[in-house]
């Protein structure tokens, strides 16, 4: 039987998808496109009402071309009725991912359709473990799950549920595996990556210590972590470890005390800005981007001016935008409500600002020899990304998975344009 995988969402549900091929393709089953698969499974989201509909709308793409169709995730956890109702083959949620492989062959076997949900509170970490990233030089590796934060806006940790976190040695082995199967760099991902705490009470400075005495890894990044994580351990690790990178996400969300303290986040502004600060202090390169929501509720129009001054004044490398979306079930959805009109307008200029800080920060890089992963050949040029998380176009093709030294000539839509300038630099010529 063939098979196709449509990931939606975070890095999370990548690591999930890359599991969930994994154990196919070890059961014989193969890996084909959407139009020749016999089974299309769709890992949805849920993380905006945008998110929501998108994961629908392949549901219902996949019914129509009469294919074996297999749900999970986060919007099917959150829409478990609206779901239920749209006759789906296989129908699970947050949970059992890891055991697709072993559903999806009872169901060939007895074709009766599967409907899983739990009524649970609390979940234990679901055990994964991949050998080879194969849609990325870079390998995500899921160490972390759920969030008890409860920001008032976000529908997640209802629907990933309580925070629990991957087994200290089982992370170092599935890294060690990754590595020297030619994975130069990881990137620690979870839904709250933070606040990674093994049952054997190692943290996520532990871990990263840990992880960099394997020689064949290169390069750790982790996906996204809280200003609030930031502590003097973790300073410490990201100071004196070199293979720790020069970028760090950094969700800000909004740009005002008053919206931060509606929203339940756990700083204010000055004590983001004083974190900033410190890590610019240690990593004076670093790239620092982030999230910012728009439009959240009683966000008045001076809020959001005082939000993309202190955006510009923060100086971020990149602001991630995302107009507020009304989640159900959340604290935000029962307080009064700011336009769509004003929310499209809000989020233009914030981007606009965005890409005037991007810009910016690639220009500063220009006239420089930087590193680059080789990560994609497009075109008849090879693309990479810097430590710090530029995306570097050289126009000829380079061995993949390599890291070179490049000259850095211009900035091209939003990405830095350079040379190879080492003498051994390897060209693919086919």
């Amino acid at each position: 039987m063939k098979f196709n995988i449509i990931t939606l969402g975070c890095k999370v549900n990548a690591y999930e998808s890359e599991i969930i091929k994994e154990k196919l393709l070890k059961d014989d089953f193969i890996y084909t496109n959407e139009e020749e698969a016999d089974i299309i499974i769709i890992n949805t989201c849920s993380v905006t009402n945008v998110a929501d509909n998108k994961s629908k709308k392949q549901v219902r793409h996949a019914k129509r071309m009469n294919k074996i169709v297999v749900v999970c995730g986060c919007s099917s956890e959150n829409n478990q009725q609206e779901y239920q109702d749209m006759d789906i083959d296989i129908l699970i949620g947050t949970k059992d991912k890891s055991l697709i492989n072993e559903i999806i062959k009872d169901y060939l076997q007895n074709h009766c359709p599967v409907t899983k949900f739990y009524d649970a509170k609390f979940y234990d970490f679901e055990d994964m473990q991949i050998a080879k990233f194969t849609t990325h030089t870079r390998a995500f590796v899921k160490i972390q799950d759920g969030c008890n934060n409860f920001c008032s806006y976000c529908i997640i940790p209802y629907v990933r549920k309580n925070i629990r976190s991957k087994d200290f040695n089982t992370s170092i082995e599935e890294i060690r595996t990754l590595a020297q199967n030619g994975h130069q760099e990881v990137v620690l991902t979870g839904i709250h990556t933070g606040s990674y705490y093994s049952k054997d009470g190692h943290d996520l400075a532990d871990l990263i210590t840990e992880i960099s005495k394997i020689d064949e890894l290169k390069r750790i990044r982790i996906s996204s972590i809280e200003i609030t994580e930031l502590n003097a351990k973790m300073l410490e690790v990201i100071k004196n470890n070199p293979k720790v990178v020069n970028h760090f996400h950094i969700p800000l969300q909004a740009g005002t005390d008053k919206i931060l303290k509606i929203m339940h986040r756990k700083y204010d502004l000055q004590y983001f800005e004083d974190k900033l600060n410190t890590l610019r202090k240690i990593k004076p390169d670093v790239s620092i981007t982030t999230d910012v929501i728009v439009g959240h509720p009683y966000e008045t129009e001076e809020d959001f001016l005082e939000t993309v001054s202190n955006c510009e004044k923060l100086n971020f490398a990149k602001i991630h935008v995302f107009p507020y979306s009304k989640r159900d079930g959340t604290l935000s959805a029962t307080m009064p409500q700011v336009s769509d009109v004003e929310k499209k307008h809000r989020s233009k200029v914030l981007n606009e600002l965005s890409k005037k800080l991007e810009s910016q920060f690639l220009t500063n890089h220009l006239k420089q020899v930087i590193e680059v992963l080789t990560e994609e050949i497009k075109d008849e040029a090879t693309y990479g990304f810097t430590s710090n998380y530029i995306r570097v176009k050289i126009p000829q093709k380079l061995e993949l998975n390599k890291f070179y030294k490049i000259k850095t000539l211009a900035v091209a839509d939003l990405c830095l344009v350079g040379e190879a300038v080492e003498n051994k630099a390897k060209v693919v010529t086919n």
